[in-house]
């Protein structure tokens, strides 16, 4: 590691677990202080926490339900405090709800849209008030937003979509400001949520998959740390594809 993130404070949402705790995980080898919030497990986010101190850098878990706006502002305020400002903001919390249009509920897609797309906007409207020119804000989005090969998925392909949209436009009106603002879009990845030894995962290897096997998770973090660090000053405004060729 280069320590491309020193002094550079972060907040990861949905960060104590798969993707969000790689993530957590690579930043603080680079080097950044770390907040990230969870939902449920709070022994979970303690044992990432103090496995990021390690790192030699500040880690604090914010216990936070993603679909409720308040909490979403009052962790980038608390992130602010505690880590005397914020300069990447890592939306990563997300949620799945699959089914038929002829049964899918209202309330799935409520919360799908709350998480998954209000959420976001809510995240980045309170961060870019606290950033500095050098601002990085990264979303995990999904391949999905622009394939989605099964039945079921269209809700959860539409609330990735729209990231899409949202980060070309908001590149517009941070761009002047020297912030950037980015999706990643993972394709199958091996979690505990989606791991790589399920029949399901069989499957896509065999009939979907250029790369025969699953992503890891510290591939995906990978991706973000770029995006994170001084390197990728003139990458904005783009969805960037990390899926094994699910899309190609």
């Amino acid at each position: 590691m280069r320590n491309l993130l020193k002094n550079k404070r972060a907040l990861i949402t949905g960060g104590s677990r798969g993707i969000g705790a790689a993530i957590v995980k690579r930043l603080a080898q680079e080097g950044a202080d770390v907040a990230f919030t969870y939902f449920s497990s709070a022994e979970r986010a303690d044992e990432i926490a103090k496995a990021t101190r390690a790192h030699g850098v500040r880690a604090i878990a914010i216990k936070s339900d993603s679909a409720d706006a308040s909490a979403v502002v009052a962790a980038v305020e608390r992130t602010v405090a505690e880590l005397g400002g914020i300069d990447i903001l890592i939306n990563n919390s997300g949620v799945l709800a699959m089914g038929p249009i002829d049964t899918f509920t209202l309330a799935d897609f409520d919360r799908t849209l709350a998480v998954n797309v209000r959420a976001v906007f809510v995240a980045t409207q309170a961060a870019v008030r606290h950033m500095k020119e050098g601002g990085r804000i990264i979303n995990i989005g999904s391949c999905n937003a622009e394939r989605m090969p099964f039945p079921g998925g269209g809700v959860y392909a539409m609330s990735k979509s729209a990231l899409q949209g949202l980060v070309q436009g908001l590149s517009r009106d941070l761009g002047p400001r020297g912030i950037t603002i980015n999706n990643v879009q993972p394709g199958p990845i091996d979690t505990d949520m989606n791991p790589a030894g399920s029949e399901f995962a069989s499957m896509l290897i065999k009939q979907v998959m250029a790369v025969p096997r699953y992503g890891r998770a510290e591939e995906v973090a990978a991706m973000v740390a770029y995006l994170a660090g001084p390197e990728a000053g003139y990458v904005t405004g783009a969805s960037l594809t990390i899926d094994g060729g699910f899309n190609a």
